[in-house]
């Protein structure tokens, strides 16, 4: 997961994780975070990135979205996947298994 600031950063990094294979689907969803920063209560509007990728890809995915995001600490959380459809699972294992395009 990674919270950004706007959906055009959102897209961006979302298409450059596809591409490199990192993920085999990111999911964009609006959020509304309240958190403390500098001191100061903030509440901004954000876009919330879903990857699904494999822990074998994390590293190689933290370093694109760092790379390419606009706030000096991202967010970014891996979650483990406990379960889910293997047929699923399955097609992203696959996803980012493949070499990526060129």
């Amino acid at each position: 997961m990674c919270a950004v600031g706007g959906r055009d950063e959102a897209a961006a990094i979302a298409a450059a994780l596809v591409e490199a294979r990192l993920a085999a689907c990111v999911q964009l969803v609006p959020v509304e975070s309240v958190y403390r920063w500098d001191g100061a209560i903030e509440r901004t509007a954000e876009v919330m990135l879903h990857a699904k990728t494999m822990q074998t890809r994390l590293a190689e995915a933290e370093k694109l979205i760092r790379a390419r995001h606009s706030y000096a600490v991202p967010e970014i959380i891996a979650v483990p996947i406990v379960g889910g459809s293997a047929d699923y699972l399955d097609w992203v294992r696959a996803e980012v298994s493949a070499p990526a395009s060129r």
